[in-house]
């Protein structure tokens, strides 16, 4: 009668001479390559596996361990540095490395079991949170624009319009229009800003109708900068200012 024998199941050749090395208490940069060698020939001998690709792989180890095993038998051999040669360096360099990756790989299945039984609440912000919005930091939304250049480019507009005077019509009598206020025209440079989008310092200083007009033209944008509804940018410091909504 036939006693069956119970074969634990290793994921390969390091596999199971790993296994034999913790069983054995054996240090692992010290093996006792006879006593392994005698135990996985045991294993490989008692194996009943139909796969031949998973059974060649156990030889070819079976076959390095005799060879190692003959080795130790002969004389030692010597390197450049006149340092005996470990047959066995090369195998525990192997059995090192497996047993890192092995440790590291059940590290990661208990991460993964203990994540997947955690339980995460919904983020909810009160509204009051949800609506702050931070102070405007001057500095940095005033950063790289040249104010000397904002001076020039209103300079050349007050310019242009007294440039357009008719030395006739001038002498006619004129009729004063309301005075424009800041707010509304903060409020029309908002309204224009919605519009375009993204448009030129010049350009909007341009639609001014006087020259009062023009200086609270000029008052709203840099109120509108200071509040951070809009942004200038200047590429280069002889380029015109562009004015983009925020």
């Amino acid at each position: 009668m036939a006693i069956e024998v119970k074969l634990e199941a290793f994921e390969g050749p390091l596999d199971l001479l790993l296994h034999l090395i913790e069983k054995n208490k054996v240090d692992i940069y010290d093996i006792p390559i006879v006593t392994i060698t005698d135990q996985y020939l045991e294993y490989v001998n008692a194996m009943q596996n139909e796969d031949l690709n998973v059974v060649s792989e156990f030889l070819v180890m079976a076959a390095t361990l005799l060879d190692i095993k003959c080795k130790m038998l002969l004389p030692k051999e010597v390197d450049e540095n006149d340092e005996e040669i470990d047959p066995r360096a090369e195998l525990v360099e192997k059995l090192i490395e497996y047993k890192t990756y092995k440790y590291m790989s059940l590290e990661l299945k208990d991460m993964q079991l203990y994540a997947g039984k955690s339980i995460y609440r919904e983020a909810h912000i009160p509204k009051e949170v949800a609506k702050y919005e931070a102070p405007v930091d001057l500095d940095k939304l005033l950063s790289g624009i040249d104010m000397q250049k904002l001076q020039e480019v209103f300079d050349s507009v007050i310019k242009r319009r007294e440039d357009k005077i008719d030395p006739v019509r001038s002498k006619f009598g004129k009729i004063e229009k309301e005075e424009i206020s800041l707010p509304d025209k903060i409020s029309y440079v908002r309204k224009y800003a919605g519009t375009k989008k993204k448009f030129s310092f010049r350009q909007l200083l341009e639609k001014s109708e006087s020259k009062q007009e023009i200086i609270v033209t000029f008052l709203a944008v840099l109120e509108l900068i200071k509040s951070g509804k809009i942004k200038v940018a200047q590429k280069h410091t002889f380029d015109d200012i562009i004015i983009d909504t925020i």
